[in-house]
């Protein structure tokens, strides 16, 4: 299987603690985890416009918060729906099919074992025989009943509406007056949200994507044919990831099919290597085609230096075995500040990720 990942960029490292958890908690399937990466191309625009509405709006109710910002909302939202991926969401933020959990009753299923009463009669959660979180928060009724706040302007607090409850989720982070830019209250604030270390840990991961991604990349030291061949690769963000696709001259349609049955074959765009080999292609540098090989090109960075020894204009590996460059899946373009331009895998678009999106670290290489 790892000869079939190698054969051509990208594949998403299989099994994830993050993805299982939302298949637990929304009964959806999340095929990429913490590996995918995150920025704002991965938020349908709708709930991104309802994150950084509710930054806007929380200091009115909790006006002794600091530090709330769009990537805490959408590192827990990405967690507890997946941002509501595959529903309708209205121009006013009402979110059809409402989003449900599983009933709390003790079953089991979901990983619940403790039975909650039934608070709200069916008002919320759509049952009376127990409780159900409700909503792109997945917020319990009760607690809702709480914090529920009307961003909207409708004058109903609604937790399937997403401007409500992404109001609801920053008050209820930024209770007890926290300052989120303080990592220790920010873990704190989260791990309330739901008690344990692997759930924030897990959301911690999102949210530093999430604002590595929303940064503008600092390119004022950067000059050159590094200079040039980041600019290159920054010129075609936006562009769809293809499996298979992409080579020096530009974007092509891919083949198909990657490991998870994804067809790059009728898409116009790059896959992770394709954009590698394209950017360098601009200085005269010609990359093999696979992520693999292209680890054998120039000076090769051990991943025992960690990724402060990558420089802008460096490739940055991904590899599932520590230590074995044949099993190298992905490869990026180091930008600096902790950010690489990155084309992480099916469904997505090539984007600025935290260099620490994708796992399986295996260092780099220095080809200018």
């Amino acid at each position: 299987m790892l000869l079939l990942f190698a054969a051509v960029c990208c594949a998403a490292p299989v099994g994830n603690a993050i993805s299982a958890y939302v298949a637990l908690k929304t009964g959806q399937q999340d095929d990429g985890g913490i590996a995918e990466g995150g920025s704002a191309a991965d938020i349908p625009p709708r709930m991104l416009t309802a994150y950084k509405k509710a930054v806007q709006q929380v200091g009115k109710y909790m006006p002794t918060c600091r530090g709330m910002r769009w990537p805490i909302l959408a590192g827990i939202a990405k967690v507890e729906s997946n941002h509501a991926v595959g529903r309708n969401i209205a121009a006013g933020g009402d979110i059809r099919p409402k989003i449900y959990g599983v009933l709390l009753n003790g079953s089991g299923q979901g990983g619940n074992t403790t039975a909650f009463p039934d608070t709200d009669n069916g008002k919320w959660d759509g049952t009376s025989q127990g409780e159900r979180a409700v909503g792109p928060f997945q917020f319990l009724t009760s607690t809702w009943e709480s914090i529920g706040k009307d961003a909207d302007g409708d004058k109903i607090a609604d937790p399937h509406n997403a401007d409500d409850a992404a109001l609801g989720a920053a008050i209820y982070l930024c209770g007890g007056g926290r300052d989120l830019t303080k990592r220790a209250q920010l873990k704190a604030a989260i791990w309330q949200y739901n008690h344990s270390n692997e759930y924030a840990a897990g959301v911690l991961g999102w949210i530093d994507q999430y604002t590595a991604a929303a940064k503008d990349p600092d390119l004022k030291n950067v000059s050159g044919k590094v200079r040039t061949v980041i600019e290159a690769a920054l010129f075609q963000r936006g562009v769809p990831y293809s499996w298979g696709g992409g080579n020096a001259s530009g974007k092509s349609y891919g083949i198909c099919c990657s490991p998870s049955g994804k067809s790059g074959a009728n898409i116009n765009g790059f896959d992770c290597s394709g954009l590698t080999g394209y950017a360098y292609a601009k200085v005269g540098i010609s990359l093999p085609r696979v992520a693999a090989a292209q680890s054998g090109v120039g000076q090769r960075i051990p991943a025992s230096l960690g990724t402060g020894a990558i420089k802008p204009g460096d490739l940055v590996f991904y590899a599932y075995a520590h230590g074995r460059d044949s099993t190298i899946y992905h490869v990026g373009i180091y930008l600096g500040s902790g950010q690489m331009i990155n084309a992480a895998r099916p469904g997505t678009v090539v984007r600025l990720d935290s260099v620490n999106a994708m796992s399986g670290f295996a260092g780099g290489a220095r080809l200018l």
